[in-house]
């Protein structure tokens, strides 16, 4: 389950589909079969976990409980999810690599806002129609202070890593306020847009604005 200011829960995540124009990426090998297993075993907690949490409750649901439904042990468990909070929010290192490569692998000519506003529309937005959780995903999170806290703290290393690289790409200081300020509202928009009547208009709305606020920071 990923911060759900990013994505809809894991069950509904789609891999990230390549961009009209962009260039292919390399070829990436197939996983091999102990990887396989791997990535099963942790799906199949995550799974788990936000199955419990949403019936009982974050607070009312037990460690060991969360690995007898996913048939595994506790040790099993902690390899693959060392604290609690990260259950529910399992595709930090993820969803950040994917929120950088938006800006590093965007076709030439294309401005950092406008990739950043389809990263938004397709990695954060695309995911949520399909998952009937998708909801009680937030409300899940919204209403348990441990998992606000976490995912502020996501959201804030998201922020400052996102800020580094717009600031390297642009050619700008690491601590240019140009940089850290595009990067928040980058972030923000997608929460900002949830409850909107037409969500994808509200964020492509203010990627517009963004994009005329970078053009003059990139023109001066």
């Amino acid at each position: 389950m990923p911060d759900p200011d990013t994505t809809a829960p894991t069950a509904a995540s789609a891999a990230p589909g390549s961009t009209p124009g962009s260039t292919p990426g390399p070829a990436v090998a197939p996983p091999g079969r102990r990887e396989r297993k791997k990535a099963a075993t942790r799906r199949a907690i995550a799974d788990a976990a936000l199955r419990l949490f949403l019936e009982r409750g974050y607070d009312d649901v037990g460690i060991r409980e969360i690995a007898d439904a996913a048939d595994v042990s506790t040790t099993t468990l902690f390899k693959h999810f060392p604290v609690k909070e990260a259950l529910v929010l399992d595709e930090d290192a993820d969803q950040e690599a994917r929120l950088l490569a938006a800006v590093r692998e965007r076709p030439r000519g294309r401005s950092i806002p406008a990739a950043l506003r389809e990263h938004a529309l397709r990695d954060r937005m695309a995911a949520a129609g399909g998952d009937d959780r998708f909801t009680p995903f937030f409300d899940l999170v919204d209403s348990t202070p441990a998992l606000r806290d976490y995912v502020q703290g996501m959201w804030l290393r998201h922020s400052r890593a996102l800020a580094r690289v717009i600031a390297e790409e642009s050619g700008l200081p690491a601590d240019d306020p140009a940089c850290a300020a595009l990067a928040h509202f980058a972030l923000e928009a997608p929460r900002a847009a949830r409850g909107h009547d037409d969500p994808r208009q509200a964020i492509t709305r203010a990627f517009d604005l963004l994009e005329n606020g970078w053009h003059a920071v990139a023109a001066g």
